[in-house]
């Protein structure tokens, strides 16, 4: 991937200028200094941040390398699905589909994308609408606002993490002269040296400023960046869920739905509409309705 050939390169030259330019001394206290800023970054986080956002956050670093989790195929699953649910829904009212949304784990047509199945918010998301619907008739009007809100909650969540890292790429840098700090009360300490001796005292010092200037800037925070576009592109998904039954509840046809929505999706989430054509005609022959 993109982004670790961009570790690679980061890490490759600042590393070597670090061994070019730094002496014995410096690179003796290199370990100390990464455990001693690493370990107090991880703490700001736990101290600043719920469990859940903490972890969304450390998630998040994972993720900016793996990239976002949704492909053009898990789109032309989706829509392959929400297509049959509307289908049967109007075919048959959400009695129809009832088996489905009251049980999705159990559910033939969500096992057909497993991946979606495996995801409780955009299932949740699915089957909460409907359930809502189907409660109450009335509330077709008013479900494409409960939509908008949920989404926007559930990206709200998300963007936590990624405020977690931008705000810890913020703190290294004064992490890093905390520790420089520490080096020159050490260094002060030991006045009566040689000048050779404080020389590497005060590099080995200066060095957690330099590391904590190049954590920040050069790892975490595009590390945060990236995470934030990838929260930004998975939202699309949930979007996508949420554009898709406002047009059932007004009425619109399933496959005129489910064409708006594709048009919508960027050109590298679009799925190709004669692949969407066949998996839909394969799954209203392979998956047959379930009795309520």
């Amino acid at each position: 991937m993109i982004q670790l050939l961009g570790f690679a390169i980061v890490l490759l030259i600042v590393t070597g200028a670090l061994l070019v330019s730094g002496g014995p001394a410096v690179l003796s206290a290199l370990p100390f200094e990464l455990a001693l800023i690493g370990g107090a970054a991880i703490g700001t986080v736990l101290i600043g941040n719920s469990t859940a956002v903490a972890k969304a956050a450390f998630a998040g670093a994972i993720q900016s390398v793996r990239g976002a989790k949704w492909s053009t195929s898990d789109y032309a699953g989706l829509l392959t699905l929400m297509h049959e649910l509307l289908r049967r829904a109007r075919k048959g009212g959400i009695v129809a589909i009832e088996a489905d949304i009251e049980a999705p784990e159990h559910s033939e047509l969500f096992a057909s994308q497993p991946r979606l199945q495996s995801d409780p918010q955009a299932v949740g998301l699915i089957c909460d609408s409907f359930r809502l619907i189907a409660l109450d008739p009335a509330m077709r009007d008013q479900t494409a606002v409960y939509l908008q809100d949920t989404v926007a909650e559930m990206v709200e969540q998300r963007q936590r993490g990624v405020a977690a890292l931008q705000t810890l790429a913020d703190a290294l840098p004064a992490l890093g002269i905390v520790a420089a700090v520490l080096g020159i009360i050490k260094t002060m300490a030991m006045i009566d040296q040689s000048t050779a001796v404080l020389g590497e005292m005060i590099a080995a010092a200066l060095l957690g400023t330099f590391l904590g200037v190049f954590l920040a800037y050069g790892l975490v925070g595009p590390i945060a960046n990236r995470f934030g576009q990838i929260v930004e592109e998975e939202a699309i998904y949930l979007d996508t869920i949420a554009r898709i039954i406002t047009a059932f509840t007004q009425d619109t046809a399933p496959r005129t739905a489910i064409e708006v929505a594709r048009a919508s999706l960027p050109a590298h989430l679009r799925p190709n509409i004669s692949d969407l054509d066949e998996q839909l005609s394969v799954i209203r022959f392979a998956v047959p309705p379930r009795a309520a």
